[in-house]
């Protein structure tokens, strides 16, 4: 299912990728599983996160970490409030882009016909709580209504001039950007949809629209029970959702709704099925995302959850989660997959 020489494969990493998205009826299923050595997509590597010596990172946010491997938490936030919005130091990213990674991870990239991708931390609402706090961010959009804008407006411009910055760096050969903005608790989203057209919406759309004016796909990550989401999602621009808890989602609900109409990427649920280790779990996991996200026209990415052992889920366990995919014919051996 996942080595060319086991599939008979025609097409290149590139185009099998490519067709996934645009639903063309890809081949063979997109992998995405680094840990496995079957990866059909590429990083370009740039300085887009970073922090200094006190933890703190290019806008100013204090990070705090436990001795649990993972990234760590905003603590410390620069401002009070959005309407401290003119203390806000933005930063300049033209300043750490290195040319010589990124051109090297390009060519190689070309030499192995990949699928290329460079990502963007905490695109906008994300950015917005580490700058003023979760509370402040939420409660703001109601009562600050302007100041919020100006902060929102403020991340969406530096964000704007780091895609063209990327793309120029990467001379057309750049086929994607990735991006994250978790969006939900477990039960549903953060705000009222109708709040999140109005207030994200066009500030998304200008992003995205950057990314599509230079030929790139728009790929985004989301965690919770952003089933609303993702409609607006699909309005903005975007053209593939990294979605790791499916079934807190509802796997045939957001099959139902999407599929079809935006591309997923995706696993056995990373909270639910994979800690467990459980191969009836992971098998049925598996299955009904064949069933309801999949189709024979393509639309579905199968991706690693790169912080495994954050979650409790070591390689071993992957490897059941690998090995139930790989037993799938992904496109055309399920019923109702059209």
């Amino acid at each position: 299912m996942f080595k060319k020489e086991e599939m008979g494969m025609s097409r290149s990493s590139y185009e099998i990728v490519k067709r996934a998205i645009r639903f063309e009826a890809p081949e063979r299923l997109p992998v995405r599983m680094g840990g496995f050595g079957c990866d059909d997509t590429m990083w370009v590597p740039y300085k887009s996160f970073w922090r200094d010596s006190e933890g703190r990172d290019e806008w100013g946010c204090l990070w705090e970490r436990t001795e649990m491997k993972n990234m760590g938490q905003v603590k410390g936030h620069p401002l009070a409030g959005y309407s401290e919005h003119d203390r806000l130091v933005c930063p300049d990213y033209a300043r750490f882009l290195e040319a010589d990674p990124i051109n090297a991870a390009i060519e190689k990239a070309s030499s192995e016909s990949k699928y290329t991708q460079a990502g963007i931390f905490m695109i906008l609402f994300e950015r917005m709580q580490s700058l003023v706090g979760f509370e402040n961010a939420l409660v703001g959009l109601l009562t600050d209504r302007e100041n919020a804008e100006a902060v929102a407006d403020k991340i969406v411009d530096v964000h704007v001039k780091l895609v063209r910055l990327i793309q120029d760096a990467c001379g057309g050969k750049l086929h994607s950007f990735s991006m994250t903005d978790d969006w939900g608790t477990q039960q549903a989203a953060y705000i009222s949809f109708d709040l999140w057209l109005d207030f994200f919406l066009p500030r998304y759309k200008k992003i995205f629209d950057a990314m599509h004016e230079g030929g790139q796909d728009v790929w985004v990550h989301s965690c919770g029970k952003v089933n609303e989401i993702v409609q607006g999602y699909i309005q903005a621009g975007v053209d593939v959702v990294n979605l790791q808890q499916p079934r807190a989602l509802g796997i045939e609900e957001m099959g139902r709704r999407y599929r079809g109409r935006i591309a997923f990427e995706s696993l056995a649920d990373i909270q639910a099925t994979l800690p467990a280790g459980n191969l009836e779990m992971i098998d049925r996991d598996a299955n009904d995302l064949a069933e309801h996200w999949m189709s024979s026209k393509g639309g579905f990415i199968f991706s690693d959850y790169g912080d495994g052992e954050a979650i409790g889920v070591p390689l071993e366990k992957k490897q059941i989660m690998f090995d139930a995919f790989r037993e799938l014919d992904p496109w055309v051996q399920r019923s109702g997959n059209q």
